[in-house]
């Protein structure tokens, strides 16, 4: 009877461990292949997308670099299956001066375009962007304080019809008079929704442009948010802490 029920007992350890790795991999392969989450963690896309937002990225959207690996091994050059993101894309990438940083912006200039901000006002390839004025955004400050703040909100179209929401704190802010930004091939230039309070390619000596390799994937969908300042693992503050309206809403 002992040996029998031993062997029982270790067969059932040996079938727990197999479903745990079997697991393990299946996670493995969709977090490298397919999808992986992401948090945000600062202000700078505000108010397409908030601190305290946790959003899935499809890693498939732009094929595979070695960033795409756990790790990110650097196994192979350039990227397989690559397609190119479009213009007005909100995406995850690797910050080219520190690749074990991520970062996630909007694709604003695709290779060979030329980029300019005048007064406030993005220009692509000597054309303005068509731009219209919103009601304020009022929430949690965008321009970098701890308070409830009114901030000027614009809808922007990109020459794609692309339409999303930029912020501005402050006019005449120290990026919106830039010189002409001519990307590279196989580059493209990365911008903040969060024009004043962004840290993006307009600042040539911390991004600047961004190679295709470096890309990780698209922001598909944001599957949980909640209020700057909350912690996620606080069940218990979740009925008014979670920001309900956000979960499951499609990253534009």
């Amino acid at each position: 009877m002992s040996v029998t029920s031993g062997t029982k007992t270790e067969s059932g350890v040996g079938e727990t461990i197999r479903v745990v790795i079997n697991a393990l991999l299946i996670a493995l392969v969709i977090r490298t292949f397919l999808f992986q989450p992401f948090n945000i963690p600062s202000g700078s896309m505000k108010a397409t997308l908030l601190v305290g937002d946790y959003l899935f990225v499809s890693k498939y959207s732009y094929g595979y670099s070695h960033y795409s690996i756990p790790l990110s091994p650097n196994i192979f050059s350039g990227r397989v299956f690559g397609s190119e993101p479009s213009r007005g894309d909100v995406v995850v990438f690797r910050l080219p001066k520190d690749d074990s940083t991520d970062y996630i912006k909007r694709v604003i200039g695709l290779p060979g375009d030329r980029v300019q901000m005048k007064e406030g006002l993005l220009y692509i390839n000597e054309k303005p962007v068509q731009r219209e004025r919103m009601s304020d955004f009022v929430g949690e400050d965008p321009c970098g304080s701890d308070a409830t703040a009114r901030v000027k909100r614009w809808k922007e179209t990109l020459p794609n019809n692309i339409t999303y929401e930029t912020l501005d704190c402050v006019d005449n802010g120290f990026y919106d008079n830039t010189n002409v930004y001519t990307v590279p091939p196989g580059n493209f230039f990365m911008m903040g929704d969060n024009r004043d309070n962004s840290t993006d390619s307009r600042v040539l000596s911390a991004v600047g442009y961004v190679p295709f390799e470096n890309l990780v994937g698209r922001a598909q969908m944001i599957f949980f948010s909640i209020a700057e300042g909350e912690h996620a693992w606080q069940i218990w503050r979740w009925p008014t802490a979670v920001r309900w309206n956000r979960i499951f809403s499609i990253v534009r």
